[in-house]
C-alpha cells in the first residue's frame, strides 16, 4: 500500500502550499535543495517555520533521498519545525519557475524550507492554513501529513 492509498490525495492544503511556495519564493523566504536546507538548519533553525520534502513514486527506491528525509525530519521534530510530504515534482518546478529551462540543470526540488521573514512585510494565509493542516495532522498521530500537488 503507498502513501497515497492512505491518504486522500483530493486535499484542500494542496492550493494553500503552493500559494504559500510562490509568496514565499517572491519574499526571498524560499530554501530549495537538500544539502542548502541542511546548512540553513545547522545555522537558523529558528527562522524556519515550514519543511517540505517532495518525492514522486518513482523515488521510493532512492535510499539517498530516503535517508536524508529522514534526517531531516527527526531535525525538524526537535525544533519544532512543522514537516510536509508532498508528491508532485513536476508541478513544483512549474510554480517555482523551474520547468522549460534549456540548457539549465534543474534545482533539487526535493526539500523546501520556508523561512519566517525578519519583517512582517508580507503575511502569507497559505502558511496558517498549512501550519494549521499540519497541527491537526499531529493530533491524529499522522506525524508527517501529506499532500499531493497536481500538475495542471
Amino acid at each position: 500500500m503507498t502513501l497515497e492509498e492512505l491518504v486522500p490525495c483530493d486535499n484542500p492544503v494542496s492550493e494553500a502550499v503552493e500559494q504559500l511556495l510562490v509568496a514565499a519564493q517572491r519574499q526571498g523566504s524560499l530554501t530549495v535543495g537538500v544539502y542548502e536546507s541542511a546548512k540553513l538548519m545547522n545555522v537558523d533553525p529558528d527562522s524556519v517555520v515550514l519543511c517540505l520534502l517532495a518525492a514522486d513514486e518513482e523515488h521510493a527506491g532512492d535510499i539517498a533521498l530516503q535517508i536524508h528525509f529522514t534526517l531531516i525530519q527527526a531535525f525538524c521534530c526537535d525544533n519544532d519545525i512543522h514537516i510536509l510530504r508532498v508528491s508532485g515534482l513536476e508541478r513544483l518546478a512549474a510554480l517555482l519557475g523551474d520547468a522549460g529551462v534549456e540548457g539549465a540543470e534543474p534545482r533539487d526540488l526535493h526539500c523546501l524550507l520556508v523561512t519566517n521573514p525578519h519583517t512582517d512585510s508580507w503575511k502569507s494565509q497559505g502558511l496558517a492554513e498549512v501550519a494549521r493542516y499540519c497541527e491537526q495532522s499531529r493530533c491524529n498521530n499522522q506525524w508527517v501529513p501529506y499532500v499531493s500537488l497536481q500538475a495542471r
